[in-house]
């Protein structure tokens, strides 16, 4: 599997990275620890996750997704050093949104009890908090960098304002700056992260690992209607691509599988892929099968004449 480089946090990432969001969700423990197998097996290498997974699902509390992983770690064939943690803070774990550093010291520690391992290799601030100063937020990371506990930061949901000027602070301030952003970006919603974001990001040398890859399953062909929603976990988050841009995009996707043969959902992975700026998309699995299907994403070829077909679909 090709490895590519995470912009300049050392860190190297398959172009496929799996989603941690389901596990504990819409992915019992049992399926979670079968789809990670396979996808280490196939070659990829990057899990990410949050803090704040799966909180929405009634009973659970927040950090079920860390425990999942981190009970997977515990007895996976694979040593810690061959996986790379993502993982996030920031989010309403009961308190609000913030990213102060009293409660990233905590926080963090959390997530390693959590996840079984004493360093994440990637650390991101889930939320943009404008109550607290860059400085605070970074100098926070800096120490925990220092401590061995992370091994490189990010941030998720900034703009490009925003992100120079965290940028700006951390030259002020002689600390590390963010090194990864983790966009919202897909086939759908293309604008908060084409044009100053993605440019910012090449020439800052960042790497970009995107989220909402499929737009919540949309992408992947299943959801033709709003009848095809109802009663699913995703019912809410899906519902909003059913308009006629919608449409146009899975026609589109159509029109590309039935000239290669791919999935929907493998086009789609495969189109960020070939995206300026994009290391590699994050993309969920709740079974075996969807897990291949991630995996043939990686290494499909879409010609230009299929990008340029998809690209005037979402316009």
């Amino acid at each position: 599997m090709e490895m590519r480089r995470l912009g300049k946090t050392g860190l190297s990432v398959a172009p496929i990275v799996i989603g941690g969001n389901v596990f504990g969700w819409t992915a019992d423990e049992k399926t979670s620890f079968a789809i990670l197998d396979a996808f280490f097996d196939a070659g990829l290498n990057t899990i990410d996750t949050a803090d704040v997974y799966s909180s929405w699902v009634p009973g659970n509390k927040g950090g079920d997704s860390e425990e999942i992983i981190g009970r997977w770690l515990s007895q996976a064939k694979i040593s810690r050093d061959k996986a790379v943690i993502v993982t996030k803070v920031g989010s309403d774990m009961g308190q609000g949104k913030t990213l102060k550093e009293t409660y990233i010291l905590k926080a963090v520690e959390d997530s390693l009890r959590r996840l079984q391992t004493d360093y994440i290799d990637l650390y991101l601030s889930h939320w943009p908090d404008e109550d607290t100063p860059h400085e605070e937020t970074l100098g926070a990371f800096a120490k925990l960098k220092q401590q061995g506990k992370i091994r490189a930061i990010g941030c998720s949901n900034y703009d490009a304002t925003l992100l120079q000027a965290s940028f700006d602070a951390a030259e002020r301030a002689g600390l590390p700056r963010y090194d990864v952003l983790q966009p919202e970006y897909n086939l759908y919603e293309r604008s908060s992260f084409e044009g100053p974001l993605a440019d910012l990001c090449v020439e800052e040398d960042l790497g970009v690992i995107t989220y909402f890859s499929l737009a919540a399953g949309f992408l992947t062909g299943k959801y033709r209607s709003k009848a095809d929603t109802e009663g699913r976990a995703r019912e809410g988050r899906v519902s909003k691509y059913l308009d006629d841009k919608g449409l146009r995009i899975l026609a589109a996707l159509d029109k590309v599988s039935a000239e290669t043969g791919a999935k929907p959902a493998e086009i789609s992975l495969a189109w960020l892929l070939r995206k300026k700026g994009v290391t590699a998309p994050i993309a969920s699995a709740t079974s075996l099968s969807q897990l291949e299907s991630l995996a043939k994403s990686a290494t499909l070829a879409l010609s230009d004449d299929a990008m340029a077909l998809l690209d005037q679909a979402g316009a």
